[in-house]
């Protein structure tokens, strides 16, 4: 698996116009006043599918050879990848399978199975559900799609921060959420290419850190997955992305769930927009970190705003 380049980037760039609208950066007061920072806000969640992976599955899928395009794709999700690689394989022509865990946002199974993939629901979590992705592409000879460990994904969801840069050139940090990593990646690419003074910093929810600890220990680490915040709920650090994401992320933060919940709250207040826990967890990492980047130009990343309207009741009411 080759580390993409600044040029693998640009290519992705060029393949994904046709299809995806470029997303607002907007500057928001009301959250810079909470910092003592300028903040602005990337909106992946105002992609075709309300989340930034559908950047990586076009790019992805586009380049899939004749015979893997004919046999189809599976891969495995929590819900955003899932829907994805199904939007992306509707558009380019291919049988897409996505195995899901039993207990998946159910908002995202519907909007899955009605971009035209086939579901399976299996495990308890992401990673039992991504083990039988992986044992049934073995079985079935058909070109599994990994979540993270795919240099074609990494390229393409990097163009949301070389839009950032395009925008926003002297941006002094950029938080962005941490579940497997690609979104991660492809930032420290692209700001290792453009401007190596950019911050890139992780955000990981605190109950499901094996991303987090696999970059500080410097090796793949397992650990449990509590969070609600299905976007961020991996439970072992993934090879590709850590190998990026150690020479590259300027600091790692951990958040709790409150912090994220609260963070969905102020989003819903100061923006007007909704936001998954994941996409949320930026800005939660923010607001801890805030001492570090008093007078800076911030921007965070709401990755998407898949959010359940239990989970959004749940926070609503608290």
């Amino acid at each position: 698996m080759e580390i993409p380049t600044l040029a693998d980037v640009l290519d992705a760039k060029k393949r994904i116009k046709p299809y995806l609208p470029r997303t607002p950066l907007i500057k928001y007061d009301s959250l810079g006043e909470l910092v003592s920072a300028e903040v602005y806000v990337k909106h992946e969640n105002h992609l075709p599918t309300n989340a930034f992976k559908i950047r990586g599955g076009m790019n992805l899928i586009s380049q899939l050879p004749e015979d893997e395009r004919r046999k189809g794709v599976i891969s495995a999700s929590t819900g955003n990848h899932a829907q994805s690689i199904a939007y992306s394989s509707r558009i380019f022509g291919t049988k897409a399978t996505i195995v899901m865990p039993a207990n998946a946002n159910p908002l995202k199974v519907e909007a899955t199975k009605r971009l035209g993939a086939s579901v399976i629901l299996y495990g308890k979590d992401f990673d039992e559900a991504r083990e039988f992705a992986e044992r049934v592409a073995l079985e079935q000879d058909i070109r599994y799609v990994h979540s993270a460990n795919e240099p074609l994904l990494i390229a393409g969801v990097g163009t949301l921060s070389l839009e950032i840069f395009e925008d926003l050139p002297d941006v002094d940090a950029i938080f962005l959420p941490v579940g497997g990593g690609s979104m991660a990646s492809g930032a420290c690419i692209v700001a290792k290419a453009i401007n190596p003074k950019t911050q890139v910093i992780g955000v990981q929810a605190a109950a499901a850190p094996a991303a987090y600890l696999s970059w500080k220990e410097g090796r793949l680490v397992s650990d449990n997955m509590a969070t609600f915040a299905e976007g961020l709920a991996t439970r072992v650090g993934f090879e590709l992305t850590q190998n990026i994401l150690r020479s590259g992320l300027s600091d790692f933060v951990l958040v709790s769930d409150d912090e994220i919940k609260k963070a969905i709250y102020l989003l819903i207040e100061k923006t007007h927009n909704l936001v998954e826990a994941a996409g949320s967890a930026p800005l939660a990492g923010l607001i801890k970190s805030k001492e570090k980047f008093k007078g800076k130009k911030v921007a965070v990343v709401t990755s998407g705003s898949n959010i359940s309207p239990a989970q959004l009741k749940e926070i609503l009411s608290a």
